[in-house]
C-alpha cells in the first residue's frame, strides 16, 4: 500500500493523521443506511482546502472530511461528465455502461443500475440537479432535473411527468432548497433512501451568484508551474483545444466575461442567452461589475504572455465565486442533516464527475488522464451511529468511481451482482486494509474527433505511482494527422507528468511491468482494444 515515502496525488500539503476511532453501536440489531450523494461538477482536488490550500478555502466540504475520511487516491474511468455518470450509476467501465461519450449516445435507462437495485432492497432514491446522460432517469422515485447542462439563473427544471418550468434564483441554492425540502418528507415515510444531488457547479461558463460577483476580486492566483508547458515529447498534449492562451479554446467573451458588442464569437449567443435570464435588477448589477472589466480590459490591449495570465486569473476568480456559493450550500445541508437526527444513520458522500485543470499544462477542462483530471476529490462520513467501527483521516487504497455502486448496495445489505466491476469501499470506511485490495487502476477515453481535440486513449496507474498511457487514432482520422503514441510516467519524481519516459534507456523493466499490468487489466474488465481501435 502507498505510504508516506511513495506517490499520493494532491497530498503535498500536511494530510491528516489516519486514525481508527470507535463510534456508538446503533441501538438496532441490524440497520439500513441512508445515502446521500454529493457530486459536482467539474469540481477539482486543487480547489479543495482540505486538499490543497494553495487557491481557496472549502470549510465546509473540509468539514466532511474532517469528521469522516479523505481518500488521496481517489480516481474516474473516463474523465467526462456523462460517462462518469454513467460509470458511477452501473459499477461498470463505459465500454460495459455503453456510454462512452457525450458526442454519440444515449444511456440505456433499461440496464442493471444501482438505484434499481436499491430499490429491489426496499430503498426510495431520488435525483436532483443535473442528469446529463440524454435518456429519461430510471431507478428513481422522484426526479427533478435540469436539461443538459442547465443554467445558473433562474434556471429550467425538468419533472417526472415530464414537463418543464422555469424557478426564480440561483441554481445552486435552489438545488440545495429541493434535497432538504425532498429529506424532509422522506424521513416522516420511515424507509431508508438515498438522493443522489448532482450540481452544475462549477461547469463553465462561471456565472456567479449576485452577492458573489465582487469575491476574490482582490486575490491574485498563483500560476501553476507548468502554466508554460512546451508539450516536449507529448503529441497529444500539443494538440488539445483547451490551452487558455488561445482565444478560440478560452474565448473572451462566454469564458471570461470581457464581451465586446463589435467582436462577437461564436459563443456569444449562449453567454448573452445565459445572463439574459436574470432579471432586470440582477441584470444591471452584473452589467455594472463586467461591463466595467471588459472596458478596462480593452483599453489595455494585452496579447502574449500578459493576455494569458489576465484570462488565468479571471477564470480562477469565477470559478473560486461559484464554487464558494456551493460551499455555502454543502454547510446548510450538513447543517439539516445534523439537526434533523438523520446524520445518525446516513452515510454522506462528496465527490466531482471528474478532476480539472486549473491552469496546469496552460489548460482549462479535463478528459486526459493526467493526473488533474484523472483524479478527483472523494470525502465521506459515516453514520453517528454505525454499528462498528469506523475509520477517520486518510484512506490511500486507490479506489475509482466504479466503486460507488457496489459500496451503497454492501451498506444496504443489497446483493452485489457479479457483472459489477467496481469493488466496494465499505471495509475501507469500517479501518480495514485488505491485503487483495488492487493495485492498479484502469482507464479509458474515447471522445474524439470532439469538443476540446483530446485523442483518444487509455491506459494504467499503479499505487507505486507509474503510468502508463497509449493515445490511439480513430478510424475517421485522416493518417498524416492521426496519433498513435504511447507515454510513461513516474510520478514519484514527475508529479506534474512533464518527462515522457517512453522508450527512454533504463526503463525497459518497468516498461515491460506496466504493459503487463495493462493487460491485465483490459482481461479483466473485458475491454476489447482490438474492436475499439476499429470503430
Amino acid at each position: 500500500m502507498p505510504n508516506k515515502s511513495k506517490f499520493i496525488p494532491y497530498s503535498m500539503n500536511k494530510n491528516f493523521l489516519s486514525t481508527l476511532a470507535i463510534l456508538p453501536l446503533a441501538t438496532q440489531a441490524q440497520q439500513q443506511w441512508n445515502v446521500v450523494y454529493i457530486m459536482t461538477d467539474d469540481h477539482t482536488s486543487q480547489m479543495m482546502s482540505c486538499y490543497d490550500k494553495t487557491h481557496v478555502s472549502t470549510p465546509n466540504l473540509d468539514r466532511i472530511a474532517r469528521d469522516g475520511v479523505r481518500f488521496v487516491n481517489s480516481y474516474v474511468a473516463n474523465s467526462l461528465s456523462g460517462p462518469s455518470r454513467a460509470c458511477m450509476l452501473t459499477g461498470k467501465h463505459s465500454h460495459k455502461n455503453g456510454f462512452t461519450n457525450n458526442e454519440h449516445g444515449i444511456f440505456d435507462g433499461s440496464q442493471q443500475t444501482m438505484p434499481k437495485l436499491l430499490q429491489k432492497a426496499g430503498y426510495t432514491t431520488a435525483i436532483i440537479g443535473k442528469w446529463h446522460l440524454v435518456s429519461t432517469p430510471t431507478g428513481f422515485d422522484h426526479f427533478e432535473i435540469i436539461p443538459g447542462q442547465g443554467e445558473y439563473y433562474n434556471p429550467t427544471f425538468i419533472t417526472q411527468d415530464g414537463k418543464s418550468h422555469i424557478e426564480k434564483g440561483y441554481l445552486t441554492n435552489i438545488l440545495t432548497d429541493k434535497a432538504i425540502a425532498w429529506l424532509d418528507q422522506q424521513q416522516k415515510s420511515g424507509k431508508p433512501f438515498a438522493l443522489f444531488l448532482h450540481e452544475k457547479a462549477c461547469h463553465r461558463d462561471w456565472l456567479p451568484e449576485i452577492k458573489y460577483l465582487r469575491e476574490y476580486e482582490d486575490v491574485t492566483f498563483k500560476l501553476p508551474d507548468n502554466f508554460d508547458d512546451d508539450y516536449n515529447g507529448r503529441q497529444a498534449a500539443k494538440d488539445q483545444e483547451m490551452n487558455i492562451a488561445s482565444n478560440t479554446d478560452m474565448t473572451l467573451d462566454y469564458d471570461i466575461k470581457m464581451f465586446d458588442p463589435a467582436k462577437p464569437t461564436r459563443l456569444t449567443e449562449t453567454y448573452l442567452n445565459y445572463i439574459g435570464r436574470l432579471d432586470s435588477r440582477d441584470r444591471a448589477i452584473y452589467d455594472a461589475f463586467y461591463d466595467s472589466l471588459a472596458i478596462d480590459f480593452r483599453s489595455r490591449n494585452l496579447s502574449g504572455r500578459a493576455l494569458k495570465e489576465f484570462k488565468y486569473q479571471r477564470f480562477m476568480r469565477d470559478y473560486a465565486k461559484v464554487l464558494k456559493t456551493f460551499d455555502d450550500n454543502i454547510g446548510r445541508l450538513l447543517d439539516y442533516l445534523d439537526k434533523s437526527g438523520l446524520s445518525e444513520n446516513t452515510l454522506v458522500v462528496y465527490t466531482s464527475d471528474q478532476g480539472f485543470y486549473m491552469g496546469e499544462h496552460g489548460w482549462f477542462d479535463k478528459r486526459f488522464m493526467y493526473q488533474e483530471s484523472f483524479s478527483t476529490p472523494l470525502v465521506m462520513r459515516m453514520p453517528t451511529k454505525y454499528n462498528k467501527p469506523v475509520a477517520k483521516g486518510d484512506i490511500t487504497e486507490m479506489v475509482q468511481n466504479i466503486d460507488y455502486a457496489p459500496t451503497f448496495l454492501e451498506l444496504a445489505g443489497a446483493p452485489i451482482p457479479n457483472d459489477i466491476q467496481g469493488r466496494s469501499l465499505l471495509p475501507l470506511l469500517e479501518g480495514q486494509h485488505p491485503k487483495d485490495w488492487r493495485q492498479s487502476l484502469y482507464y479509458h477515453y474515447y471522445e474524439y474527433p470532439a469538443e476540446h481535440s483530446v485523442r483518444r486513449h487509455y491506459g494504467v496507474c499503479t499505487a507505486d505511482g507509474w503510468k502508463l498511457i497509449h493515445f490511439y487514432p480513430s478510424p475517421s482520422e485522416n493518417p498524416t494527422t492521426a496519433i498513435d503514441e504511447w507515454e510513461m510516467y513516474d510520478l514519484n519524481s514527475d508529479p506534474r507528468e512533464m518527462n515522457n519516459l517512453y522508450g527512454k534507456p533504463g526503463t525497459e523493466k518497468q516498461l515491460k511491468r506496466l504493459q503487463k499490468e495493462l493487460q491485465k487489466l483490459q482481461l479483466q474488465y473485458d475491454d476489447p482494444i482490438e474492436q475499439q481501435l476499429k470503430k
